[in-house]
């Protein structure tokens, strides 16, 4: 029978899904893609055991949400973050009831709906932490039902295997998977050695080994370079960088929501101060879920410039804690009924995510002009963050006129080849001007800056001795086409200038050259590794 609170909790989650579902798929519908999501559809585009820099999942999921890119646009792009992100709603919604109440399961709901992390970068954009998320929450959840018990029968071990499914899907998303396992070791050898006893334990692992067997069989492919790449990303020299250190904690804080943030600290210091009700089982596992990647990646920032999102899934089980610390104050009160009175921190909460969202959008879409730099004309629009999911379809209009002014004058091929020395902007020149013309995308640059391009180029068929191409460099990614690849081309010429604006103002200029004659001479990327410039 359910009492009228739990009737309120459920319209409330419900709202909660329709209303978020609503905006994230307006926001995936009319913002362009960012470099980063346009990259990732290379994964779908040409699939593989894995891939340079991630593993294969991200592709997987755009590839099956777009029937195969059968529908090649933004929504469709999209459409597995926002169902995952549903799906992760009711996950945690029932982490949280599980734990503690229905009320502790509808306020952890709405606080991974307002973390930027959870629900936007990885719940509205297409990226490898898209599908991570789901599959942490996923093996989290079955971690939370099997690990704590001391009498371990046959429901219990088949949730552990359910969880070292989900982890190795987690794997098979991100290399940050595998502290999940790191978390679930160190709960059994600290505080339940019953499961090293039980073959079960072992089963687990192999299962989650053998979602790691398509990374490893790509790898002694290609000689382990995902993860001589990722080693070189976290390795330098031990020099204290408190300016990364701040950046890094302060990313943690925007990241995640200030709101959140500060419940989260909250509730971990009533925890440690044992005045929060939550059973020590499912206490320690959610912490041995959050703390050792935090710590790793955070450590990283002593030393060398990370990013935010790195530790995103260390708060995700800390929105749990956050959850039960809210129920007991709102028990306190005694708050009836469930939807009007909500606690105003959380209602403050999402209300920021939204607010700034809204922002965000407007100012994408419609600010005029930029608050970038605005000279030189070369780099015109530079540092505005918000062009990176601006102005390509006009570029896409502009670059075709320029293309069939050329061919139709002789001075430049119909097979003309476009190139770019690195993955930024080349991904986005790749997806929204090349593709709907017909013509081919190639990058010449270093391994570290053409990423998958490298296996791409193979596959198009590499640029030959003889032949001329186009380069596109936008003035708010300037690449100087003379500075790297004037010795590799017989002639460069600036052909034309596309003028992008945002509500009838400048907001940026794309340089489109024709470098002619290629001398076929450009070094392969596998063997050398320094940027161009």
């Amino acid at each position: 029978m359910i009492n009228e609170q739990d009737r309120d909790i459920n319209k409330a989650l419900l709202l909660l899904i329709l209303v978020s579902t609503l905006i994230r798929v307006i926001i995936a519908a009319t913002l362009e893609l960012s470099v980063d999501e346009v990259y990732y559809w290379t994964y779908a585009l040409y699939p593989d055991w894995s891939h340079f820099d991630h593993p294969p999942m991200v592709g997987l999921i755009i590839q099956f949400f777009s029937l195969n890119l059968f529908f090649d646009n933004e929504l469709a792009i999209r459409l597995g973050s926002i169902v995952f992100s549903i799906i992760n709603t009711l996950v945690i919604y029932s982490i949280g009831k599980n734990i503690k109440n229905a009320l502790t399961g509808l306020y952890a709901a709405i606080l991974l709906n307002a973390s930027i992390y959870c629900s936007v970068l990885a719940g509205n954009f297409i990226i490898p932490d898209t599908p991570q998320l789901l599959f942490w929450l996923l093996s989290l959840k079955y971690l939370l039902r099997s690990l704590p018990q001391k009498t371990i029968n046959r429901k219990n071990q088949f949730e552990f295997l359910l969880s070292c499914f989900f982890i190795g899907l987690a794997i098979l998303s991100k290399y940050h998977g595998v502290f999940i396992w790191a978390g679930a070791g160190l709960y059994v050898v600290l505080y339940n050695r019953k499961w090293l006893s039980i073959p079960t334990f072992y089963l687990g692992m192999i299962i989650s080994a053998i979602f790691i067997t398509p990374i490893v069989i790509w790898n002694l492919q290609n000689d382990w370079i995902s993860f001589t790449f990722h080693g070189e990303r976290v390795a330098n020299s031990l020099v204290f960088r408190p300016d990364y250190l701040f950046t890094e904690l302060f990313g943690q804080f925007a990241y995640n929501n200030p709101v959140n943030y500060i419940i989260i600290i909250s509730s971990l210091i009533a925890f440690f101060k044992n005045k929060l009700k939550i059973q020590s089982g499912s206490a320690r596992i959610l912490l041995l879920n959050s703390f050792p990647i935090w710590i790793v990646f955070t450590s990283f920032s002593f030393f060398r410039q990370t990013l935010p999102h790195w530790t995103g899934p260390a708060f995700t089980p800390l929105i749990i804690f956050a959850a039960v610390y809210l129920s007991e104050k709102s028990e306190l009160k005694k708050l009836q009924p469930i939807i009007r009175l909500f606690p105003k921190i959380i209602k403050g909460s999402l209300s920021l995510l939204y607010s700034l969202l809204f922002i965000a959008w407007i100012m994408i879409n419609y600010y005029p002009g930029t608050f970038g730099k605005q000279h030189p004309v070369s780099k015109y629009g530079d540092t505005d963050f918000t062009l990176d999911m601006f102005g390509w379809k006009q570029i896409s209009k502009g670059f075709k006129e320029i293309v069939d002014k050329d061919v139709k004058l002789g001075i430049m091929s119909t097979n003309a080849a476009i190139i770019s020395p690195k993955y930024f902007p080349g991904t986005e020149i790749d997806y929204y001007v090349a593709r709907p013309i017909g013509k081919k995308v190639l990058l010449l640059g270093t391994l570290p800056n053409i990423h998958k391009y490298a296996w791409i180029n193979k596959m198009r068929g590499e640029l030959k001795q003889g032949e001329d191409a186009y380069m596109i460099s936008t003035s708010n990614w300037y690449k100087d086409p003379m500075e790297n690849y004037k010795i590799h081309f017989e002639e460069i010429i600036p052909s034309d200038t596309i003028t992008i604006t945002r509500s009838g103002k400048t907001a940026y200029y794309a340089f489109v050259y024709q470098l002619k004659g290629y001398k076929g001479d450009y070094p392969d990327p596998f063997f050398f590794k320094s940027d161009t410039k």
